[in-house]
């Protein structure tokens, strides 16, 4: 049965926060909240932790997670930035927005788009994220917690916890998160593209093409 754990949206305690480090670190799969929605974490290195949350979200085992990141000299150990796009990221980080960049040989093949070779990374705005990223010292792999058969991400901690208490290891209750997804843009060229309107305002990127 999963832990529980109410932290402070603003002063997450510390021993809870360590506790869920702990389990990830030892396998766990954990749900959090960010500055979109709820999410699935695990971390990186933990395969197992990955097909679990495909199974409960009943994804293909091909669908592309994020790599959720304290900061933007973390993005850049993942994911390739230049100049140009570095400059777009600082404006927007943190932030809900999911930036697909091409990938560093730091991400596990599995990770990859297969045929772009990309990589999702996001730094996201919620202090208890940011908690939790810095005593982890690396990334948590992630997807949104929308379960099959529903159409929006879960919001209600308590709902979280009755539903998934036999799923999954820890329940963060951090409170109320918007309880949408991020904006997704992808870099193509020599410009991010919005591919996915979200959270985040997405008037100052180009729209996709055709779109």
């Amino acid at each position: 049965m999963a832990q529980y754990f109410v932290m402070h949206p603003r002063n997450p305690q510390a021993r809870l926060v360590r506790a869920t480090v702990d389990i990830v670190t030892k396998g766990g799969v954990i749900v959090y909240p960010t500055d979109s929605c709820y999410a699935l974490g695990c971390a990186l290195e933990n395969k197992a932790g990955r097909d679990r949350i495909c199974r409960l979200r009943e994804l293909d085992p091909k669908h592309p997670f994020t790599l959720v990141c304290r900061d933007l000299s973390d993005l850049a150990t993942y994911a390739q930035v230049d100049n140009s796009a570095y400059r777009i990221l600082r404006a927007h980080t943190p932030g809900p927005y999911t930036f697909v960049l091409p990938a560093t040989h730091e991400v596990p093949r599995r990770l990859l788009d297969p045929k772009r070779r990309t990589i999702g990374v996001r730094v996201p705005d919620h202090v208890v994220t940011q908690a939790l990223l810095a005593q982890l010292g690396a990334p948590l792999m992630s997807v949104s917690l929308i379960l099959p058969g529903d159409e929006a991400p879960l919001s209600d901690p308590m709902e979280i916890r009755a539903r998934l208490e036999h799923a999954v290891d820890v329940v963060i209750d951090g409170g109320p998160c918007p309880g949408d997804l991020t904006s997704v843009v992808v870099w193509e060229g020599r410009e991010f593209q919005v591919h996915r309107a979200g959270v985040g305002d997405t008037s100052m990127f180009a729209p996709r093409e055709g779109g």
